[in-house]
């Protein structure tokens, strides 16, 4: 029998700057594939003119990766925009330009991430749902964010798109909140294993650059409401109150579009309590430099308050990192239990289990990848895989 050609899957892309994890999500995809499953996946990545020539330079590095740049895929500036795009595509049942472009790489497949390509369009797609933020947490939403994510998912449940979430935490979500769908639906853990590359940068260089001790915990979340920085902030209080000086080493973009004032608000509370310090926010910092401090961090931090599937979190477990997480039930469904776990609203709590991991760490070191992690990584691949079959029928 001939060999079957590789799938040709069209992939958005997700600029660093408006979600780091989506972007660190395809580009660990995209290596998986490459190495777990040559040959099968052709991953056609869209991006648009103003997006960062870096960025997408180093997806096109990834072996069988092509790239196609185009203004049709530049990201709306504005809320309006992307509501009028929506709207066109709902109204016109198709998003002609994009659909022309995708016709002429001959793609056999769409992976929708935040984006609806119409319900008449003319391939079988996958739609991502990373999570169910507004539905759980919809004050932080204004009316017009809210409905316009909600319908957004609901007319790609509505077109028949297959879904894909990330934990089974996230589809117990999705059966609350929508119920009765019909729609397949697969749950693809992420798994990542970072490629060498990212990894040659020396630790111990980095934290010197940033003028880090050697000794700090690490926060590398993007400064979103839900992220919850400021239970860290309340927590290195505390400490500090209790004659505890402990550093927090925080990274990510600074700009949360639906509270442009947070973060210089935030840094203003670090400086009225004194706690400059202990709160050290390095802003967006190179990928090499994340993969650096958290490999040589006494351990990781995430307060969020929501996640789909954290790539914080599964990034410290590739190393072995220890985890002081919120107690969601994604993060424990991630970690297994193999974590510390506080309230999100307990300061004392992340206190008292950033108190007991520090006094109990060795000596500073740097962590390298675990050898357990090729199992995790195939069965990530061989489940997006599996779901780019049923996607198509």
């Amino acid at each position: 029998m001939p060999e079957r050609a590789p799938l040709r899957i069209a992939f958005t892309n997700i600029p660093r700057r408006l979600w780091a994890g989506g972007y660190n999500y395809q580009r660990n995809l995209f290596e998986a594939l490459s190495r777990y499953a040559p040959g099968t996946v052709t991953p056609v990545l869209f991006a648009g003119m103003a997006d960062e020539p870096e960025e997408i330079a180093a997806l096109a590095s990834i072996p069988a990766v092509e790239v196609v740049r185009s203004p049709v895929f530049d990201h709306a500036a504005t809320g309006l925009a992307r509501v009028t795009g929506l709207a066109r595509a709902i109204a016109f049942g198709l998003d002609r330009p994009a659909v022309a472009e995708f016709a002429v790489r001959k793609i056999d497949m769409v992976f929708e991430s935040a984006r609806f390509f119409g319900w008449r369009l003319p391939f079988p797609a996958v739609a991502w749902f990373p999570d169910f933020q507004h539905r759980l947490l919809p004050h932080l939403f204004s009316r017009g964010a809210y409905w316009r994510r909600d319908l957004g998912f609901r007319v790609q449940i509505a077109s028949g798109r297959h879904i894909m979430v990330s934990s089974t935490s996230a589809l117990g979500d999705l059966q609350r909140f929508y119920p009765g769908i019909s729609n397949g639906v697969s749950v693809v853990r992420f798994a990542t294993e970072p490629p060498a590359g990212l990894l040659a940068t020396k630790p111990f260089d980095v934290i010197a650059q940033y003028g880090l001790p050697s000794r700090y915990f690490y926060l590398p979340n993007q400064f979103w409401r839900h992220k919850n920085h400021q239970i860290v902030i309340d927590a290195l209080e505390l400490l500090k109150c209790r004659g505890f000086d402990i550093v927090v080493a925080a990274s990510g973009n600074t700009k949360d579009f639906r509270e442009s004032g947070l973060f210089e608000s935030t840094m203003s509370q670090v400086r009225s309590r004194g706690l400059e310090m202990n709160f050290r926010h390095l802003g967006m910092i190179p990928l090499d430099h994340v993969y650096a401090l958290l490999r040589a961090s006494t351990a990781l931090i995430n307060p969020s308050e929501c996640e789909g599937w954290s790539t914080t979190v599964e990034e410290a477990k590739s190393f072995g990192v220890p985890m002081i997480l919120s107690d969601l039930d994604v993060h424990r469904e991630q970690t297994e239990g193999n974590a510390r776990y506080f309230g999100i609203r307990d300061a004392a709590a992340l206190a008292d289990h950033m108190l007991q991991v520090a006094q109990t760490a060795g000596p500073p070191t740097v962590r390298n990848l675990l050898p357990n992690l090729e199992p995790r990584v195939e069965a990530f691949v061989a489940d997006f895989v599996r779901l780019t079959r049923d996607a198509m029928g």
